[in-house]
């Protein structure tokens, strides 16, 4: 007597998958899925033998990989790309980004700026950001009502912005964002003090009691310039990074964003301390910060993510072309060809990011039992053949503009290249008001 098919609710076979846990590029193989999980993954023929979808896509020259997780943004400041290029950190911060946020940052500001960040991210394969603003809660509706993976941050400053007036009070807000959002699926908060030259003792002794309590990643700049480094030595009598050691933050739920300069001592601190990095290579270049020693802290076992930092410091949210320029970066500031090979690089935008935000049980693996958060990339086109190597080409030859489709928790949010949620139209209005309201007008 013949078994009887599951019924699932779908079913993709594309023409390989990289699962990523395993390490290993399956040809001709299926995904099912069922109740926004993945049920199985296994051979065409043995998936049609076995299932019942309710929806079937088949995906002809496509290799499927897990979702992309931006580990470091700035999503609402999507409204500010391109505002002031060619500056560096502190001037693009202080004479441009901060006074800017200051007129204008406000709860709508967010939830318009974070709903473009989505849609842009989305529709480049991204389907988890990690961010760090102002506002968490419309952040948060923002992402959940595009159908996006969020961990959103409870930033600390000592200065006051529109937001918050000192670092308790920005804490305090966060706090009760969270507690507003703790049993969405798709929501999750980590603790974000800015930076260590903007964040005070007291502050990050309070940022370590919570984030013991209540199990909350904690995302903070390090490291990022050598006047951060030089200014810390003069006002605390060590690094940034030394600092915060002493202060007893860093260990497996750190994660430090950026770290350009790092010397040896301070690669093998974040090391031993199981700390995670969040590698953004075209925000360090844009604003002259530098290079990341991403290879040597492979070689020391260190966690490494990737980000996109915001849109106006990249001034593009896409993890493609930072896969890319990571393995290229790697490769010739090491004058190491072998450094950061394909494989290593998509590990590092999808399980790797997902590990540090404590959600390597839930995404960034195609492994049975997890979120199915899933994108296919096309390599269909004439650009991406011969195609000997479907992993090479997917950091190499193909780009964002190749990603087809995009699930998260298995809801369908990229069909054809196509936003499935509704208010495009909205959006762009949004938009061209802030556009408008932010425009620098600058003499002839």
């Amino acid at each position: 007597m013949k078994t009887p098919q599951e019924a699932i609710d779908l079913l993709i076979e594309p023409s390989w998958i990289a699962a990523v846990d395993p390490d290993l590029v399956l040809e001709n193989h299926a995904v099912a899925v069922h109740d926004g999980r993945i049920v199985a993954l296994l051979p065409h023929g043995a998936a049609h033998d076995r299932f019942n979808p309710a929806r079937r896509v088949v995906l002809e020259n496509h290799i499927l990989i897990p979702g992309l997780v931006n580990l470091h943004t700035h999503a609402a400041m999507s409204l500010m790309r391109g505002l002031a290029d060619d500056l560096p950190l502190q001037e693009w911060l202080q004479k441009h980004i901060w006074p800017a946020e200051s007129a204008h940052a406000s709860a709508q500001f967010v939830y318009d700026g974070t709903r473009l960040a989505c849609a842009e991210m989305l529709l480049g394969g991204i389907t988890c950001f990690n961010d760090m603003y102002f506002y968490p809660e419309a952040a948060a509706m923002a992402a959940a009502g595009m159908g996006m993976r969020a961990v959103l941050g409870i930033t600390a400053l000592e200065f006051p912005t529109p937001y918050a007036s000192d670092a308790d009070d920005y804490i305090n807000k966060g706090l009760a964002a969270r507690e507003e959002w703790r049993n969405h699926p798709l929501i999750g908060f980590c603790l974000a003090p800015h930076a260590p030259y903007t964040v005070a003792d007291a502050s990050f002794s309070r940022i370590l009691t919570l984030s013991e309590q209540l199990n909350l990643p904690i995302h903070c700049h390090i490291h990022e310039t050598r006047n951060e480094i030089a200014e810390s030595r003069q006002v605390h009598g060590v690094a940034p990074l030394a600092r915060l050691d002493r202060l007893g933050l860093l260990g497996p739920g750190f994660i430090g964003v950026h770290g350009v300069h790092l010397q040896e001592e301070d690669l093998v601190r974040l090391a031993a301390t199981g700390c995670s990095i969040a590698h953004c290579p075209t925000s360090n270049l844009k604003l002259a910060s530098g290079i990341a020693p991403v290879a040597r802290m492979r070689q020391l076992g260190i966690n490494v993510g990737l980000g996109t930092d915001s849109a106006a410091s990249n001034n593009r949210l896409d993890l493609f072309g930072e896969m890319r320029l990571a393995a290229l970066l790697a490769k010739g500031s090491t004058g190491d060809a072998s450094a950061l090979p394909a494989r290593e690089v998509l590990r590092m935008a999808t399980l790797n990011g997902a590990i540090a935000l404590g959600l390597g049980h839930e995404t960034g693996s195609i492994t049975p039992g997890k979120s199915a958060d899933l994108v296919a990339v096309s390599l269909d086109g004439l650009n991406t053949r011969p195609c000997y190597d479907p992993l090479s080409h997917l950091v190499h030859v193909a780009g964002r503009e190749c990603v087809t489709h995009v699930w998260v928790a298995g809801k369908c949010c990229v069909d054809h290249k196509t936003l499935v949620c509704s208010g495009q139209n909205d959006l762009e209005s949004a938009t061209a008001l802030w556009q408008n309201r932010l425009e620098v007008r600058r003499e002839p």
